[in-house]
């Protein structure tokens, strides 16, 4: 069963924007791998308010490959796995966006959201945001980097895992109430958990 936990960067303010993806793969309770590429968005429209979040900008993407062809790359570690974002309701409608916008089906997955997670485990914490959660772990990131906010995102579900005492990352939503998330060939279904 393969767990990969993902993060976009958008050019804009729309979800089909995205300019970058960073994966980290989770196996055995630690993270093995971590990627980011670039990607060249169909509008190469970069509004100054995302280039300040991510410092990502025109040419840095101009040589990039479209959606399509940087994802295609991960089908095979995409199919049948159990996908984890931060904010899961965000990086999952970017992905949907792009993958409307080329008229390409959705990949059979499942997603679990690592806000909500941390939520329910760790209710103390004032905020559930990325750079607390780091701090919460004593970790250090660059924050709103792709592939770093996938590490950390990734660190986090080990952690709230541990915490529960369950083995696997899949585990998890049993434990808190959790609805995985799902994408499948023609729609999708969010991620939930029940009120306490």
């Amino acid at each position: 069963m393969k767990t990969i936990a993902i993060d976009f960067e958008t050019a804009n303010e729309q979800r089909g924007s995205a300019c970058s993806v960073g994966l980290a793969w989770i196996e055995d309770g630690r993270v093995v791998r971590i990627e980011e590429r670039l990607i060249r968005p169909k509008d190469m429209r970069f509004s100054s308010f995302n280039i300040a979040v991510h410092g990502i900008r025109p040419e840095h993407v101009e040589d990039a490959g479209e959606f399509p062809e940087v994802m295609d790359e991960f089908a095979d570690d995409f199919r049948g796995a159990t996908m984890i974002a931060h904010n899961a309701a965000f990086d999952f409608s970017v992905w949907r966006s792009c993958l409307d916008l080329y008229r390409r089906s959705y990949p059979q997955l499942s997603y679990l959201c690592s806000v909500k997670m941390a939520q329910k485990v760790w209710p103390h914490l004032g905020s559930h945001r990325l750079n607390i959660l780091a701090r919460h772990l004593g970790l250090s990131f660059s924050h709103h980097n792709a592939s770093e906010d996938a590490a950390i995102c990734a660190e986090a579900a080990i952690a709230i895992a541990r915490s529960l005492g369950v083995s696997h990352i899949r585990d998890i939503p049993m434990k808190i109430g959790m609805r995985a998330g799902r994408l499948f060939s023609g729609g999708y279904a969010a991620c939930t958990c029940r009120k306490a």
